[in-house]
């Protein structure tokens, strides 16, 4: 078995975690060699009693080769592969392992982050329409989350307007989350959805927490377009900011609760976008 191969067996398997894998993979590499048993895995992955008893059943049973077949059928980009992107292998915890539909490709090109509120005004619509219409023609690739609110207006705005965009989601690929979203998600597949988690993973809020890691680590430059005081969108520009991206925010009026976010980012360094131009100066070369 390949080490690539196991690395997927594991990601699928149920009762190791990110940590675990770690271990196994970098023992494997070090030793130079692929091991298999699961008692061994669940030692080398340092897994509790339960853990490893877990594990070693799932492994050894028929759903685990059937969850195997049905996994086969997709496509799979794992950290061993030569077209990880870059940027999201310097970034915090980088998945190991991703379920892709759509161009593959679009991993690796330049890429702006859209995020906002998830009840996001009509304000934060008007806003994206006008920010991103005219990127149209700058070759950026537009990520979000593929959530209500700003990220919605997100997809969609770069779906009219013939822009690139990727979809990371917190829930297996064949799960829409939120329901409303079944037709964009759908549209979305065809161009680029991605997701950690494996087919039938429902939502759960700690999943959305680890995927706007992949967001922020995607992306040469995040935005946030809308954001109450205390937010996903803010964990997200947290996160972009210890990666050493680029954090940018649309101002808003001081009395509005959904531009309290943005408004304290702007305060504190982040960049004001007033209009499409200063987002496309952060992909222009540094003199």
């Amino acid at each position: 078995m390949q080490l690539r191969s196991l690395l997927i067996r594991l990601h699928l398997a149920h009762g190791i975690g990110y940590a675990g894998m770690v271990r196994v993979l970098q023992h494997c590499r070090q030793v130079q060699t692929v091991v298999t048993d699961p008692r061994r895995l669940g030692k080398l992955a340092h897994l509790t009693a339960s853990q490893q008893g877990r594990f070693t059943a799932d492994w050894q049973s028929m759903a685990f080769q059937q969850r195997l077949k049905r996994h086969a059928q997709l496509d799979i980009l794992t950290i061993l592969d030569d077209d990880y992107p870059p940027a999201l292998l310097e970034a915090y915890q980088p998945p190991l392992v991703l379920f892709l539909r759509g161009q593959r490709a679009l991993l690796t090109t330049r890429q702006l982050a859209v995020v906002g509120a998830r009840q996001a005004t009509s304000y934060a619509e008007r806003v994206t329409t006008q920010l991103l219409a005219p990127l149209a023609t700058a070759k950026l690739t537009i990520v979000s989350g593929l959530a209500k609110g700003a990220d919605g207006f997100a997809h969609r705005t770069a779906l009219r307007f013939n822009l690139p965009t990727i979809g990371v989601i917190g829930t297996g690929l064949d799960i829409s989350y939120p329901r409303q979203h079944c037709d964009l998600q759908q549209q979305i597949s065809q161009v680029g959805l991605i997701s950690e988690y494996p087919l039938g993973v429902g939502p759960e809020p700690y999943h959305f927490v680890a995927r706007n890691r992949i967001i922020a680590g995607l992306c040469q430059t995040v935005i946030v377009v809308e954001a109450q005081a205390h937010s996903g969108s803010l964990i997200t520009a947290n996160i972009a900011l210890q990666n050493n991206r680029n954090v940018l925010a649309v101002p808003g009026p001081i009395d509005a609760p959904f531009s309290v976010g943005c408004n304290q980012l702007i305060v504190a360094g982040a960049k004001p976008v007033l209009n499409s131009r200063h987002i496309i100066e952060e992909f222009l070369p540094k003199i």
